[in-house]
């Protein structure tokens, strides 16, 4: 198929002068004179027909303009398509639990939608574990986690770490030393399974401590809030609970340095598509300024 001769037709179609198409063009008249006529032999039918000194459309020219004019506007469009894949386009889902979606996205967000203008950001709040089963699902493009990952199929890329501290309100560090909170206070903790509890219980191992009663909760946001209504201990990542325990409302009871591993996971399939790729760059240098 010799597109030459069928935009020759198009512009002809649509001028019904051989001058003006040809100053369109770039062509002499007869040389859009051969290209038409070698068309129509191509075809078996006659396009044009001339009444006096205008041109018009035979039917059959009038039904290879209707397709000749989709057939065009479908590759412009998907030359459109392609330019947008040098640049960010599109919606882009990103996953992590409670705190990183309020301490530290909604800074990286602004920052890459300025950029990136064309891009719909979708964020969804939820544990680490849940963050990894978006993304395994295609339903999130990456996720901030805390703790580890070790699915095959996803990269994990390294952001920072920060200590574990294990906390209580002020007034009850005060009043009981650990034995007694701890026989008489519930630990509060996450849900069992998640990966940020196996890291909470080997804490719990080292330091040589077995609760004896639980609370589960979803979230850390929710563990804090509930530790500061003086319901018991919890073992929460630093940079949740340094405002509180600045302030003096939590207390720290024992510390473990670098226990929790922040990471960004991205299906390794997925690395290179270029909205995930220049987030990911964008997350990477601002998390570290933070």
């Amino acid at each position: 198929m010799d597109f030459r001769k069928y935009k020759t037709f198009q512009v002809v179609a649509d001028c019904l002068n051989l001058t003006r198409a040809a100053d369109q063009l770039g062509y002499t008249q007869p040389t859009i004179t051969f290209q038409l006529q070698s068309l129509e032999s191509e075809l078996g039918v006659t396009l044009f027909h001339r009444v006096g000194k205008k041109t018009f459309l035979t039917p059959s020219g009038k039904l290879v303009k209707q397709y000749i004019d989709r057939t065009f506007a479908l590759l412009e469009e998907m030359e459109q398509e392609l330019r947008k894949l040098d640049n960010p386009h599109g919606l882009l889902t990103v996953a992590a639990p409670e705190f990183y979606c309020t301490q530290y996205l909604s800074l990286i967000i602004h920052s890459y939608i300025s950029q990136n203008p064309q891009v719909k950001l979708q964020l969804f709040s939820c544990d680490s574990n849940d963050a990894m089963k978006k993304v395994a699902a295609n339903e999130a493009d990456l996720a901030i986690i805390a703790g580890p990952c070790n699915s095959p199929i996803m990269e994990s890329l390294p952001l920072g770490r920060e200590d574990l501290v294990l906390v209580t309100t002020r007034e009850l560090y005060e009043k009981y030393d650990t034995k007694i909170l701890m026989e008489n206070y519930p630990f509060i903790t996450y849900k069992s399974g998640s990966n940020i509890q196996r890291l909470v219980n080997e804490c719990l191992e080292e330091y040589g401590i077995t609760p004896h009663n639980y609370i589960e909760c979803v979230t850390d946001e929710t563990i804090k809030r509930t530790v500061l209504y003086h319901t018991g201990i919890a073992l929460l990542g630093s940079a949740l609970v340094e405002e509180e325990l600045r302030k003096g409302s939590l207390a720290e009871i024992h510390r473990f340095p670098g226990k929790i591993e922040t990471s960004m996971v991205i299906l390794k399939k997925r690395l290179e598509e270029k909205n995930i790729h220049t987030f990911a760059e964008i997350v990477k240098r601002i998390w570290t300024e933070m």
